[in-house]
C-alpha cells in the first residue's frame, strides 16, 4: 500500500516524470486535478519499469496536484474545458 512507502519529495517530480517518459509511457495531466501514466498498452509494456519507478520515488499521492501542475508547465496535458462534452 502507498501508506507504507516513503513520501515522494516535490523536488523529485521532474525526474519522476522523465523516468516515466523514458519507460515509454505518455504521462499526461487530465484537467487540473488528475494525471495518467499512459494508456493501458503503454503501462502493460512498461510494467517492470513502472514498478521500479514506483519503488524508487515512493508514495506520490500527496503530490498529485503538484505533479499535474508540472505536467501542465511542460505541455503534457489534456484541457478538459476545451475538449467539450462527449455523449
Amino acid at each position: 500500500m502507498n501508506e507504507d512507502k516513503r513520501p515522494m519529495k516535490a523536488s523529485e517530480i521532474p525526474a519522476f516524470v522523465d523516468e516515466v517518459i523514458d519507460a515509454g509511457c505518455n504521462i499526461t495531466a487530465v484537467g487540473h486535478d488528475k494525471y495518467v501514466l499512459g494508456d493501458i498498452e503503454e503501462q502493460d509494456a512498461a510494467i517492470e519499469d513502472l514498478d521500479r519507478i514506483g519503488e524508487k520515488y515512493g508514495n506520490r499521492d500527496p503530490l498529485k496536484r503538484q505533479i499535474v501542475a508540472y505536467l501542465w508547465s511542460i505541455g503534457r496535458y489534456i484541457d478538459l474545458e476545451t475538449e467539450g462534452t462527449r455523449h
